[in-house]
Order: structure tokens, then C-alpha cells, then sequence
């Protein structure tokens, strides 16, 4: 199938992008690993001894950055329906995360420890029909949001990339019951024309 006029563009973007140049040179598997690092730096979420989960983690940017900043000192997973090309001090759990079979290998492997963060950089797979495209997006930051409640230790943090649109007045009314702060963040390498933003919760409410 020909390539049209808005996938030529978007490659041509791509390519010329600082932060995927940066990602190649550096040995990062997407130029997303700089939005959780700018993240990071700032509210120092990923800390040596703690349990983290990265959902959705292929390719792998995230997860990459986070075995990186433990240093061998706690334990990270990485979930996703897709194979991920393993890495080291990571233990990557195929399958989805809502289904049983999947949530038991994670809880074996805890032996039961809670999560001290849980990461959400999902997003659907883009049709182009926008309202469908919202839908299917809040859907995950919805699951994730259900996930991080039932996983998290009482002063765990929880980080989601949300697609502003409809429904997202909604979900953030449900991080702020959920947990005791809620901050806005919108990392550098997070495209300007791009209405995805990162919600992060820290604290979870009784």
C-alpha cells in the first residue's frame, strides 16, 4: 500500500527528530525514555530497593530507563501483550495484565511485596477516526488506574500518559480520589503538537 501525503511527513518528523537521533546513538529502544527521565529527574519516582511494573512496556524505553536508574537494586517487570526483546535485571511477563493467568505470574514473582510505582506509557493502536482513537486510549489509562490501585503500597506513585479529549475531565477527578497528590506533566520530548500529557499520583487514599 502506497504511503500517503500525512505517513511521508510523519516519517520524514520522525527521522529528523533530536530525540529519536538521540535514542540511536545512546542505545535507548524509543525516544520515549527521555520523557520518563525528564520525569524522573524531577520527582524522583524510580528509587534502588523498590519493586516497579511498567505496563505496556514494549519496545522497552521505559523499562530500560528504570533497570537503569535501580542499578541492580530492586526489581523491575514488564508487561505487555507483545514480545519484548528481554533485558537485563528484567523479567518481562508476556500476556494481558487484566487476565488471571497473568496476574499470578506477577504475584509469584512478588512473593508479596507491593509495587512502589507503576508505569503506563500505553496507548492504542491509531485508526484515525478521533473519537474512537479517545475512547480506546482513556479505556487503557482506565485499566492501568485500576491496576496501580490494587498494586500499589500505600505511599507508591503512579505514572500514566492521557490523551487530552474527552473523558479526560473525568479521569482526573478519578486520579484525585484515588490518591493524595495529583500533578500534570508534559516532558520535553513529549511533541508539542501532541495532546498527550502525563498524569502522575502519589499516595494512595484510603
Amino acid at each position: 500500500m502506497a504511503r500517503t501525503r500525512t505517513s511521508k511527513a510523519w516519517m520524514r518528523e520522525h527521522v529528523n527528530d533530536s530525540f529519536v537521533q538521540r535514542a540511536k546513538a545512546e542505545g535507548y529502544r524509543s525516544r520515549a525514555a527521555f520523557k520518563l527521565m525528564e520525569i524522573d529527574d524531577r520527582d524522583h519516582l524510580i528509587r534502588p530497593g523498590e519493586a516497579v511494573v511498567d505496563l505496556g512496556a514494549a519496545p522497552g524505553g521505559w523499562t530500560q530507563v528504570v533497570a537503569q536508574r535501580l542499578k541492580g537494586r530492586g526489581r523491575v517487570f514488564a508487561l505487555d501483550l507483545l514480545e519484548m526483546t528481554p533485558l537485563a535485571g528484567v523479567t518481562v511477563i508476556q500476556g494481558d495484565f487484566r487476565e488471571d493467568e497473568v496476574l499470578q505470574q506477577l504475584e509469584d514473582a512478588l512473593a508479596g511485596e507491593k509495587l512502589a510505582l507503576v508505569l503506563s506509557d500505553m496507548a492504542p493502536n491509531i485508526s484515525g477516526i478521533a473519537i474512537s482513537d479517545q475512547a480506546r486510549a482513556m479505556y487503557l489509562c482506565e485499566l492501568a488506574l485500576e491496576f496501580a490501585r490494587n498494586w500499589l503500597k500505600p505511599d507508591g506513585a503512579f505514572l500514566v500518559k492521557v490523551f487530552q479529549g474527552h473523558g479526560f475531565d473525568d479521569y482526573v477527578r478519578a486520579m484525585r480520589s484515588t490518591f493524595k497528590t495529583v500533578a500534570t506533566r508534559k516532558p520535553d520530548a513529549s511533541r508539542d503538537r501532541s495532546s498527550e500529557t502525563y498524569l502522575l499520583g502519589k499516595g494512595l487514599k484510603a
